[in-house]
């Protein structure tokens, strides 16, 4: 058993999201997204740097010593996978790792609405999950490749870096690759994956240009794609898309685009103030023949009005998600507003309001 082991003991059993190691500092979890400190020593960089390398693959640890940072996949059999990233700061090498539990939660157990498990069901098409990192976006990601997993019989290909969720293979074929071990890049990947008779491709990130015109191009090929963006709604998230793009390319993309997108989920995690937990504020936003007019003329401003009138087909704002679980007494007012992106719908129900009222 590897040193670091422990650490991952002692995280599973406080049931932590993350663990900490700086050089410098004595080590951290973050429990319900909190960061705790753990009754340790402080750490020496020698001392961590040994402790990492140990479980740290040969081509990694050269790659890290050459760039200062590197990403990759651990797994103690029969307790959790993490993802795991190494990188270099004032006081030497510090890492921080993420659970990757071992079972997936099903899109009932994590309590999502139909209309997302609906989407594992689509023959192609791009379906985009966003949200800032820790918002829980591969979970939801995971739990609809499960429904797929588990009702058809098709190809699936994952790209991601690292692997984290690791599907078994029920009635579909499934491929895990991950990028720097087993493909070079996304885009290469991607490319790759077009020539593997695949019916669903999972991009783990879309990174830059060439990742998302690809991906696109899949989705209008008669691929269905899931993918992941760092945006923090529907409307943002194809504005991201539009503007990776050269301006002289932006009018056909979105025609592309439009033809192409089937959903955009944007989430965002709370913690609980009613038990110990986690729950998530979804905005979905349903590719109606209304949305896909309004990405075709650049008029994304107006989606949210789309989303507002198409309750029938599973859509919610995020802020009105925001709201329900506020009323339902599971989160604070102050994350509330922290979060939302309307924060005028929320500042009547904080105690101090900011003096200085901004939308940022």
């Amino acid at each position: 058993m590897a040193k670091i082991d422990a650490f991952f003991k002692l995280m599973h059993e406080q049931g932590a999201s993350d663990l900490h190691l700086v050089s410098g500092q004595p080590p951290a979890l973050r429990i319900r997204g909190d960061m705790e400190r753990i009754k340790y020593k402080v750490l020496d960089n020698d001392e961590l740097k040994a402790m990492l390398y140990e479980i740290a693959p040969d081509t990694k640890i050269k790659k890290f010593e050459e760039d200062g940072d590197i990403d990759f996949g651990y797994e103690i059999p029969g307790v959790a996978r993490y993802r795991s990233n190494f990188f270099m700061q004032k006081n030497g090498c510090a890492a921080v790792f993420r659970q990757i539990p071992e079972e997936i939660m099903t899109a009932e157990q994590l309590g999502l609405p139909d209309v997302i498990s609906k989407l594992a069901s689509l023959p192609r098409g791009l379906v985009l999950v966003t949200g800032p990192t820790g918002s829980g976006k591969s979970t939801t990601l995971a739990a609809i490749v499960d429904v797929a997993n588990r009702t058809r019989k098709d190809h699936i290909i994952t790209v991601e870096d690292p692997i984290e969720f690791v599907h078994q293979s029920k009635g579909c074929i499934i491929n895990h690759r991950e990028v720097g071990i087993h493909t070079k890049s996304f885009s290469a990947a991607l490319r790759g994956a077009l020539r593997e008779d695949p019916d669903i491709i999972l991009v783990g990130e879309m990174r830059d240009l060439e990742t998302i015109s690809l991906a696109i191009e899949a989705a209008s090929t008669g691929h269905l794609v899931f993918g992941t963006l760092h945006t923090m709604s529907a409307p943002k998230t194809i504005d991201r898309i539009i503007e990776v793009f050269p301006a002289t390319e932006q009018a056909q993309i979105r025609s592309t685009l439009s033809d192409g997108i089937r959903a955009v989920i944007s989430q965002v995690l709370f913690k609980r103030i009613d038990k110990k937990a986690l729950c998530v504020a979804l905005e979905i936003l349903i590719a109606t023949p209304a949305a896909r007019n309004l990405i075709r003329e650049g008029k994304t401003h107006q989606i949210p009005s789309v989303i507002q009138t198409g309750k029938k087909y599973g859509m919610v704002l995020l802020d009105d998600a925001i709201m329900e679980l506020y009323q339902k007494g599971w989160i604070t007012a102050d994350d509330a507003y922290l979060k939302a992106n309307d924060k005028g719908k929320f500042r009547n129900f904080i105690k101090n309001p900011p003096a200085d009222f901004t939308e940022a």
